[in-house]
């Protein structure tokens, strides 16, 4: 049993670090909008590339922070029932909700790995006017999935403990 809570403590230590990293991209996007804004309505200087980089930021920044996010419970839930479960059963429920999260990631990286590796053979681009690549956006959705299968794992463990009564988080 160490080993697995080992597991869970790197899993949850990665995911925390990258959602740290792209965290980031929040200022950056913030910082491109702006300067979009202050070129369009300022100077009548419109970009061709300040959207697309802010939307291209977002994909990342939206799928990689989820593992972390789940860890901590952070999305948006309906726990007006689930408060009220003691608390082995509310164990047993999130080892059902987080295996339903395993079969939904493991069925988005199979379908999502084909996507990213044609886009990443081909040098897919976005076909606008600035044209950037987006293999690399594509790219990172199966490894954010996969990201979130293992945190989705890791939280399955943690549940199996609070089935045995045991209070152990990262």
């Amino acid at each position: 049993m160490v080993v697995l809570l080992g597991y869970c403590r790197l899993i949850t230590a990665l995911n925390r670090w990258v959602a740290t990293v792209v965290s980031a991209f929040v200022f950056i996007m913030v910082a491109v909008i702006s300067y979009e804004v202050v070129s369009r309505y300022f100077f009548n200087a419109p970009t061709t590339w300040a959207m697309e980089l802010a939307t291209l930021l977002f994909g990342p920044y939206f799928l990689l922070a989820g593992p972390y996010i789940l860890h901590t419970a952070g999305h948006v839930n309906v726990d007006i029932l689930y408060r009220k479960l003691p608390f082995k059963l509310a164990g047993l429920v999130d080892c059902l909700t987080y295996a339903l999260i395993v079969v939904v990631t493991v069925i988005f990286i199979d379908q999502s790995l084909p996507i990213a590796l044609n886009a990443y053979a081909s040098g897919e681009t976005s076909f606008t006017s600035w044209n950037p690549p987006v293999w690399p956006v594509k790219a990172l959705i199966p490894i954010a999935f996969l990201l979130l299968l293992m945190q989705a794992l890791a939280e399955i463990i943690w549940a199996v403990k609070r089935i045995q009564g045991q209070e152990v988080k990262a």
